[in-house]
């Protein structure tokens, strides 16, 4: 995890607030609402904390987030009394196979060292005919996407945060079974449910 994470994670929730006042909040509970009910969850990248205030409080499972910082404040959060947080990253799940009905990972997949790896570690911990929920942003199609292309030689720079993945796309060839792939946003933010 690079130092970056630990060094915007106290000004993280003030930064993306007027993002999730315009449009992330709606997507977000669109993310959690394809989980199944009385599921046991895992949440990847799960930052601050910021889907625990749109999670029921019958939730239950672990959240996962490899920054200290982050984690630090999530800790502060209210979340389901059944949710737990533990520090690790997406690539080494310290979890046996297969021990999730679900798991669901929002604005994580852009910044995680391998999403091949990543999700070849879901399908190991979660049961087969289990959901995947992702809300990412990702490259667009069209001309959009040869800017994203440049951008994301930027950002990678700065932020490690790669700005051209496809990730439905990486998800299938990964093996898992892309049951819905909503484009928001000129096609920049997708909400993505797989089955493994």
């Amino acid at each position: 995890m690079p130092a970056s994470y630990d060094q915007i994670a106290p000004r993280y929730d003030r930064s993306i607030a007027p993002l999730e006042r315009w449009f992330l909040t709606n997507l977000r509970r669109e993310a959690i609402a394809a989980l199944p009910s009385n599921a046991r969850i895992l949440e990847l990248g799960a930052g601050t904390g910021m889907n625990f205030a749109h999670y029921g409080p019958e939730v239950r499972g672990v959240a996962t987030e490899p920054s200290r910082e982050m984690i630090r404040i999530a800790a502060a959060k209210t979340r389901p009394t059944e949710f737990s947080l533990t520090q690790n990253c997406a690539e080494q799940l310290p979890f046996g196979d297969p021990c999730f009905d679900a798991a669901i990972a929002t604005l994580v997949m852009c910044s995680v060292k391998s999403p091949e790896v990543v999700f070849k570690e879901l399908r190991r911990v979660v049961k087969s005919g289990g959901t995947i929920s992702l809300l990412e942003h990702v490259r667009p199609d069209g001309l959009l996407g040869y800017v994203f292309d440049l951008l994301n030689e930027l950002t990678t720079r700065i932020a490690d945060d790669h700005f051209n993945r496809r990730t439905a796309e990486l998800a299938g060839a990964a093996g898992l079974r892309v049951t819905k792939s909503r484009k928001v946003g000129f096609g920049i933010i997708n909400v993505i449910t797989c089955e493994v």
